[in-house]
């Protein structure tokens, strides 16, 4: 109960800014919290596959490659449809190799999505807490030229309270939205450079058997499974 009358005081005293911080705050942290889960499960899904998918990669079986990526809604799966699905007609690295980067193209933004907002509203919170705190800098500078003498202290006081509280806010906001910027942009860079790798090694599987039987041999993926962009973050592999 203390806190909760310490939380509503402090609105109380820092004025009508505090409540756009606190709508920034709430939407910055959701955003975060559902980015970290996404990406986490996406991490988890793409190592499950991908190392179900090594040891058929080692044994140049093709038809269980396919099998297991078109039952498979991670986001590796879908890169590896591609470049399986290009397999069946054409025969050159680079063919398989630009099939491949174009399901990147898919993959990624959606791995991306939403988490550039999170320095945008920090920055946006960090401003908001400065004209706050500028207004109450502007209030106490009024109140001490126009109050009488024995109330000059009281408004002063109260003034300085709205713009510290104000500064504070801000500050708070904009380091706690800042960090989780950085910490999923960190995740989201690691997840797409396992997809990247992961690629790499799909192609050097298909050139170290340039003969091609078991890749032709392989069903190539429906036009379905091979243009599904999954749900997927950038899995780490």
């Amino acid at each position: 109960m203390n806190f909760i009358n310490s939380v509503v005081n402090f609105f109380k005293d820092g004025g009508l800014f505090l409540y756009p911080l606190a709508v920034i705050f709430v939407v910055g942290v959701s955003i975060a919290v559902e980015r970290f889960v996404y990406l986490t499960r996406e991490t988890l899904r793409n190592r499950s596959l991908w190392d179900e998918l090594v040891p058929a990669l080692s044994a140049g079986n093709f038809k269980q490659v396919v099998g297991l990526t078109q039952g498979s809604k991670a986001s590796i799966a879908t890169i590896l449809n591609y470049g399986v699905s290009r397999v069946a007609t054409a025969r050159r690295r680079d063919d398989i190799e630009k099939a491949m980067d174009e399901s990147l193209l898919e993959v990624i933004p959606r791995i991306e999505k939403r988490t550039h907002y999170l320095s945008s509203l920090a920055n946006v919170g960090l401003l908001i807490g400065l004209l706050g705190t500028i207004t109450g800098l502007i209030r106490a500078f009024a109140a001490v030229a126009t109050a009488n003498p024995a109330e000059k202290a009281s408004l002063l006081a109260e003034a300085i309270s709205v713009a510290m509280n104000n500064t504070a806010s801000g500050l708070g906001v904009a380091i706690t939205l800042l960090i989780a910027h950085m910490f999923l942009e960190a995740k989201t860079t690691a997840l797409i450079d396992s997809l990247e790798i992961a690629s790499v090694k799909f192609l050097n599987s298909i050139t170290e058997r340039q003969g091609g039987e078991s890749v032709a041999a392989a069903p190539a993926p429906s036009p379905a499974a091979a243009g599904r962009a999954p749900a997927a973050a950038r899995s780490g592999v």
